[in-house]
């Protein structure tokens, strides 16, 4: 009964050893996505000002962006 009580606590201190690691792994990966969601953001409105200010320039930055060769 002692030996089927110990196997229990560590099954439970080996279950929660790993939730503590898959949460941790989650949240990091949460935060990284929130991150890089954040500096496209960024990115986004820096091109649509801009977009607004010199739109030739934007066009070359998009070009420069999606490879095509620019045009002369």
């Amino acid at each position: 009964m002692f030996r089927t009580l110990l196997g229990y606590a560590l099954l439970a201190i080996a279950g929660f050893i790993a939730l503590k690691l898959l949460f941790g792994l989650l949240g990091f990966a949460f935060s990284l996505l929130m991150t890089l969601l954040w500096l496209a953001a960024i990115g986004f409105v820096f091109y649509l000002a801009l977009k607004l200010i010199s739109p030739d320039t934007a066009r070359r930055v998009r070009e420069m962006i999606r490879g095509t060769p620019p045009s002369a």
